[in-house]
């Protein structure tokens, strides 16, 4: 099977969780994903199958958008609620302006450092998996991008006050940092306390489906096949166009295909038909487009 194919990851996941559950629903090896999610994290984690995990190359920088709370009163060392306090519990008196003046500072371009439990890897080994054997962790800052960063309300919680927020950022990101950064700006320590992921690149909650769904697709009146995203609506910045059979023969040979209706296009996307996406082609002269990668 080939698509794209939006799960609502459910806390307690790791997204190789998902994908390992997938493959076996599906009974099927090829299946990647597009973005790793915490495991504490819920929300949008985008599946390729088949032929279309050769997509992925094209989502490597995409926009992520999050809804979560940030609970203020102590810091964990994980930066989430999965972690152990790293300060003593207090309980702030913060109020909605002041959270949000300092939110303020976190959106632009910025320099953050990665949570020690991360994917990070330092001399080819994970940072998590030193940090979980007690080993030293140095990471070094990166420079990301936090484009909204959005306090909507606050309340009152048994060790602190927790701030409800959304954000939308550039990938690379991570929101364990911004809420661990925030608390120390604060004063008074903090964590991510819920994550969930409402969106990634064109990829929308509303448009996911659980693990339960795909295990009951084809037992009632949807098949696995209703579940996926339309390959139409992949990609929506690239344009498409229809192949004939001719331009489909050259593209399976890997050879190059005059476009001219496209010739203002740096990529497009070639279909056959309106739902078998064949190729992806970038143009190298004038009307003339070769394939980047072959789908068939």
């Amino acid at each position: 099977m080939n698509g794209v194919l939006i799960i609502d990851k459910p806390s307690g996941f790791t997204s190789h969780d998902v994908v390992a559950r997938v493959r076996h629903i599906l009974q099927q090896k090829a299946v990647g994903h597009l973005g790793t999610l915490d495991p504490i994290a819920t929300g949008v984690l985008p599946l390729v199958l088949g032929n279309m995990t050769r997509l992925a190359q094209f989502y490597l920088k995409s926009e992520k958008t999050y809804e979560g709370v940030i609970r203020f009163g102590f810091a964990t060392d994980t930066y989430d609620a999965e972690g152990e306090p790293i300060s003593e519990p207090q309980r702030p008196s913060l109020t909605l302006t002041q959270i949000r003046e300092l939110a303020a500072k976190f959106i632009g371009s910025i320099e953050q450092m990665p949570p020690p439990y991360s994917a990070k890897k330092i001399n080819g080994v994970p940072a998590y998996k030193l940090a979980r054997k007690k080993k030293e962790v140095v990471l070094t800052p990166a420079r990301v991008e936090i484009k909204q960063f959005e306090i909507l309300a606050l309340g009152d919680a048994e060790a602190g006050a927790c701030a409800r927020f959304r954000a939308r950022v550039a990938a690379g990101t991570y929101m364990r940092s911004v809420a661990h950064e925030i608390g120390q700006l604060a004063g008074c320590g903090a964590h991510l306390q819920s994550l969930r992921r409402t969106a990634v690149a064109e990829f929308e909650l509303e448009n996911a489906h659980t693990l339960q769904d795909l295990e009951a697709a084809g037992i009632g009146s949807e098949t696995i096949a209703d579940l996926l995203v339309h390959p139409r609506k992949l990609l929506p910045s690239i344009p498409s166009v229809t192949a004939t059979d001719d331009i489909i023969a050259r593209i399976r040979q890997g050879r190059s295909v005059n476009l001219p209706e496209l010739s203002r296009a740096r990529e497009v996307k070639v279909f056959s038909g309106q739902r078998d996406l064949i190729a992806i082609s970038t143009r190298i002269a004038g009307s003339l487009f070769h394939p980047r990668i072959v789908l068939l």
